[in-house]
This record gives structure tokens, C-alpha cells and sequence, in this order.
């Protein structure tokens, strides 16, 4: 289970990201729970946030390590 302040990787993008939120989607009549992340690796000059909102099984935790985030296997 991911919570709200844990860092997550997206699956297919790779994007990772701080947990920053709960939503929902509905497809096809099935209601599906999303993530809502604020994004941590983007390469914007600008210093403005990227968040990403995708359902919850495309996303996995991230462990922070000394070097930064990686993937936890």
C-alpha cells in the first residue's frame, strides 16, 4: 500500500515521485483508485511542479537512499 508521503515509480515512465494525493477513476463501469504524485525527476529549468495522476497498480514504492530514490525490489 502506498501512502500519502511515500515516493513512488511509475511503472511504464519511470517518472518517481512524492505521493501527494488519493482520486479515482471510473472505466467502463469498474471504479478505479489512482495516485496523485508530485513528480521529483524533471528536468524543467522553470522550478515549477509536475504532478501525475495515474490508477494504483502503475505505480510501485521507491526506497530514498543516500544517493536519492531508487527502485525497491
Amino acid at each position: 500500500m502506498l501512502n500519502i508521503g511515500d515516493y513512488a515509480q511509475h511503472q511504464i515512465t519511470g517518472q518517481i515521485g512524492q505521493v501527494i494525493g488519493y482520486g479515482h477513476q471510473i472505466l467502463h463501469g469498474v471504479y478505479l483508485t489512482t495516485l496523485k504524485v508530485r513528480a521529483t525527476n524533471t528536468q524543467e529549468m522553470n522550478h515549477q511542479s509536475r504532478f501525475i495522476e495515474d490508477v494504483y497498480s502503475a505505480w510501485v514504492l521507491a526506497e530514498s537512499t543516500e544517493s536519492g530514490v531508487v527502485l525497491q525490489a
